[in-house]
């Protein structure tokens, strides 16, 4: 039922916010060189990798410039990014993935390789369940760039 559910508000979404896919997709591309869309990696359910989509808010390869956390006022981020950040609005094309089968709308966060390749004992438990777009830690920890600081943030992130 829940497979049925997110395949249905997932495609209504998609319908619903289609003019802001294009708004946005124009503003991206006028705003700086580069993709509309960010293709990333990450560990999905059952540790079965996907391909992850979200509206670009950084500057192309990022994460090799900088890792793959972002620090408050990271350099990396475009201007129109940073204000698709404040508002999840770059989370919208997730939309594709929970209809693909690699999300869920609500489920743990997708995490990068990085760091679910250090997962141990229990932790693992959280590679059996679907992500999501949004869960309970997405919420609490929605200013996280805020939470992680300054300096070092993969170092704060991974403790």
């Amino acid at each position: 039922m829940k497979r049925i559910f997110d395949i249905l508000v997932s495609i209504i979404a998609l319908v619903v916010f289609f003019p802001i896919f294009i708004i946005v997709s124009f503003l991206i591309k006028i705003s700086s060189p580069g993709k509309v869309f960010y293709r990333g990696t990450r560990a999905g359910k059952n540790n079965v990798n996907f391909e992850i989509y979200k509206f670009r808010t950084m500057v192309e390869n990022a994460e090799y410039i900088g890792g793959y956390s972002t620090s408050i006022n990271d350099a990396r981020l475009t201007k129109f990014g940073r204000f698709l950040r404040k508002y999840k609005t770059d989370e919208l094309p997730q939309l594709l993935n929970v209809i693909k089968g690699d999300m869920s709308l609500v489920g743990p966060r997708p995490q990068v390789l990085h760091y679910t390749n250090k997962y141990k004992g229990e932790m693992k438990l959280i590679l059996s369940i679907r992500p999501g777009i949004t869960d309970l830690a997405s919420l609490y920890f929605s200013d996280m760039d805020k939470v992680l600081g300054h300096g070092n943030v993969e170092k704060k992130y991974e403790t």
